[in-house]
């Protein structure tokens, strides 16, 4: 008789699963009237993961994806002083090359807590989170 071995459950990478989140967080912006900018947006100074348009508002957006059950705390208490300062600078170059310095801006925070295999199970939208 053939011996198997048990399937083993699929665990993402940190980068899959960061990419799913953003995927997803961006989904979530569409279906709440956001108009999407840019996606992870890159300079000298940082990246931004998500830039959209909330009317008139520009919303910059760090999202933060998490495995349920994991031992470092809920996605949203990563973004810690340190981020926030770095997406706020990052946000600055942004507006600074694209002539939007008189937009009124906000900084949102999504959170997102997935299985094992990358389906989301919570997703958590915090507008205004510094």
């Amino acid at each position: 008789m053939e011996e198997r071995c048990p399937m083993k459950e699929t665990r993402l990478s940190r980068k899959e699963l960061g990419a799913l989140g953003e995927v997803a967080a961006a989904d979530h912006l569409q279906e709440q009237g956001l108009k999407l900018r840019a996606r992870n947006w890159r300079c000298r100074t940082g990246e931004i993961d998500l830039i959209a348009e909330d009317h008139e508002i520009l919303v910059f957006i760090e999202v933060r994806t998490r495995s349920i059950g994991g031992t470092f705390g809920t996605p949203q208490e990563s973004v810690n002083a340190r981020k926030q300062r770095q997406v706020m600078e990052t946000a600055q170059v942004y507006m600074h090359m694209q002539r939007l310095q008189d937009k009124q801006v906000r900084f949102d925070v999504i959170s997102i807590q997935t299985d094992p295999t990358g389906a989301v199970q919570e997703l958590e939208y915090i507008r205004n989170a510094f």
